[in-house]
């Protein structure tokens, strides 16, 4: 197969300047898709971004873990993806690689935009023993249409799919973040099946201590099952993330997001991804940043966890 059919991290960069894959216990991975956007393209472009603005961080000992995940992590680099081809797929060709990662691995996924974590999620769940999955999800916009401006599928849809296949349980599915118009019945969906809906608005004004009964009340539902993470950058407010897609006005800060992440770090979490990142639309690199020290926050917190001190 021509190696042009293919997009693929074509340069040297890796996340925290860490080892190429090998036996690592976590791997990280880049998904360079953005096929199905619906405002602003470029999140394609994301994985490398994210990759060289991660590289300050490559010396950092954790502030609240109190460990580097550099000498535990490998770089995968990115998925071999043909872009062309219609989403279906490009979904098998993400859910076959990603599975073989996550056999290996604890991996994280650098988007890319949303639509990849349907892929993911499906190869997650039959990592985990079939059951479906908690799920965390960090976003502006709930991604719960049940159609994409017409067409079936896409990264405003993903949601609603992975709620409908039996993916994660919607009992044990939340959502940070979520402001962005919309009908009722896409903004209420996940409510609406059991779970629970975190709005930006509920959350203005509030961290640290004034975020502890979102922080307890999460936790509390979901238990010990085992967790995935997803994290739309746009779940930022674009003064923290302008290099992103659909960015949404009123939105979270960098800080909410990061004691979200470090006091949730006990949770069963079995994987992570980082989407919507689009650098092109970056400002001072807020948005790479931004979403290299999540990604860093997390692997810090599941090392950390893996050594005991977590």
């Amino acid at each position: 197969m021509a190696m042009g059919q293919f997009a693929y991290a074509n340069n040297t960069n890796r996340f925290l300047a860490c080892a190429p894959l090998a036996d690592q216990p976590f791997a990280v991975a880049g998904v360079p898709f953005d096929g199905v956007v619906t405002n602003r393209p470029g999140a394609r472009f994301g994985p490398q971004a994210i990759r060289a603005a991660s590289l300050m961080l490559c010396d950092g000992i954790h502030p609240v873990f109190d460990v580097s995940p550099l000498a535990h992590l490998g770089d995968a680099l990115d998925l071999r993806l043909p872009n062309a081809s219609p989403l279906p797929e490009v979904r098998r060709h993400i859910e076959e690689q990603a599975a073989a990662l996550m056999a290996k691995h604890h991996c994280v996924f650098l988007g890319g935009d949303h639509s990849v974590t349907l892929s993911l999620l499906r190869a997650a769940k039959a990592r985990h023993g079939g059951e479906p999955l908690a799920l965390v999800h960090f976003d502006a916009h709930c991604d719960t249409w049940v159609d994409h401006f017409g067409e079936p599928s896409g990264h405003g849809t993903w949601t609603y799919e992975a709620l409908q296949e039996g993916l994660a349980s919607p009992a044990h599915t939340v959502q940070i973040g979520i402001r962005s118009s919309g009908e009722r019945a896409a903004r209420e969906y996940v409510a609406d099946q059991g779970g629970q809906i975190f709005t930006a608005r509920a959350l203005r004004g509030l961290d640290g201590a004034g975020l502890q009964p979102a922080i307890d009340a999460i936790r509390a539902r979901i238990g010990r099952r085992p967790c995935y993470l997803t994290l739309d950058i746009d779940c930022l407010d674009p003064a923290f993330a302008p290099g992103t897609g659909t960015p949404e006005p009123g939105g979270l800060t960098s800080s909410q997001v990061l004691t979200f992440l470090e006091s949730l770090a006990d949770l069963n979490w079995i994987g992570m991804d980082c989407v919507e990142v689009a650098p092109a639309y970056d400002h001072a690199e807020l948005t790479t940043n931004a979403a290299a020290t999540f990604v860093w926050t997390y692997l810090s917190g599941q090392v950390a966890k893996r050594l005991g001190g977590a």
